[in-house]
């Protein structure tokens, strides 16, 4: 199979009969064999009925359905287990998301090799003021802290090698980083494609402003575990060393000096009395604790079996 083609949805019973048939048209313009993979994330409209009809209707159509919305990362996730395509192309599923974009990013990823190809929503048609400016911003920051040169690291049309989806965990709200993902598990050619961006025809947009504070703590997030996950003593072992040090080299010098002031006869308060004694004190103390804490979680991700689990009501 050539194409496997990705939808997660909340709510967009509207949209799909026509997005569907619009993907189904590219493709057989350009007889690729393909699979359309439709993740309802929890609908609470009539999402899943327009969906069985759909799958009626076109045969690659394979619909996954969650019992309750966990969100888009987990969508994605489990899209790209059953992603059986050598190249897996993600879209949103509210129409602003272009499927005549498809043959070009299947193009770039066989002929350019590309690992992976993010689009570029350069000209956009979403408010300037709750959209456009906060993603500039967020993308400005996302290059910055991870030297991947996107302009559009969260643009849900993307394509992959089907080995990228397969070596990578998204979770929480990574599916922002995505890129940032693949580029830490070793593919490192990623590019990027200046795509068509539509103005929402259905429906109405679910993310409000909490996705850019999340955003932030997820990017944090990436960058530690992606260095630190599996090596936490490298960290914490490392601080709480270095503040143990230094706390035991500061008291040192107190006890030293108070030796010296003794040999020499003169009169000094007592070294208990000096407010550096108890920031040393506190420094050896928040130092062994920092390394203890690395060694617990050195210890923990030796014997962690990491999984995900997300309870799928039925499939079709």
């Amino acid at each position: 199979m050539e194409i496997s083609i990705i939808i997660p949805l909340f709510d967009e019973a509207e949209s799909l009969p026509e997005l569907v048939a619009w993907i189904e048209r590219i493709m057989r313009e350009h007889a690729y064999t393909y699979e359309v993979i439709l993740v309802d994330d929890g609908s609470r409209d009539h999402s899943w009925k327009v969906i069985e009809e759909l799958a009626q209707r076109y045969l690659p159509v394979h619909a996954i359905r969650f019992r309750r919305n966990y969100g888009k990362s987990a969508a994605l996730f489990c899209g790209f287990k059953k992603a059986a395509g050598e190249v897996v192309i993600t879209l949103d599923a509210d129409m602003q998301d272009s499927p005549d974009e498809i043959p070009e990013l299947y193009r770039m990823i066989k002929e350019e090799n590309y690992d992976l190809v993010s689009g570029w929503k350069k000209k956009r048609y979403d408010s300037r003021l709750t959209k456009n400016i906060p993603s500039k911003i967020y993308n400005a920051t996302t290059r910055m802290m991870t030297g991947i040169r996107l302009h559009d690291m969260n643009c849900g049309l993307k394509a992959y090698r089907n080995d990228v989806v397969k070596s990578i965990e998204v979770y929480g709200e990574m599916h922002r980083y995505i890129p940032v993902l693949a580029y830490k598990a070793g593919f490192y050619r990623i590019g990027e494609k200046t795509v068509e961006h539509r103005a929402r025809k259905y429906g109405v947009s679910k993310f409000g402003w909490t996705r850019f504070i999340n955003g932030f703590l997820d990017l944090l997030s990436i960058l530690f575990v992606s260095r630190f996950g599996k090596k936490p003593m490298h960290l914490f072992g490392s601080l709480g060393t270095l503040m143990f040090i230094i706390g035991f080299l500061a008291a040192a010098g107190l006890g030293i000096q108070k030796l010296y002031f003794i040999r020499q006869g003169i009169k000094m308060s007592l070294v208990t009395s000096s407010p550096y004694f108890y920031l040393s004190l506190a420094a050896m103390i928040l130092g062994t604790q920092l390394f203890l804490a690395g060694f617990l979680g050195e210890m923990i991700s030796r014997n962690s079996t990491e999984r995900n689990i997300y309870q799928i009501k039925e499939e079709i």
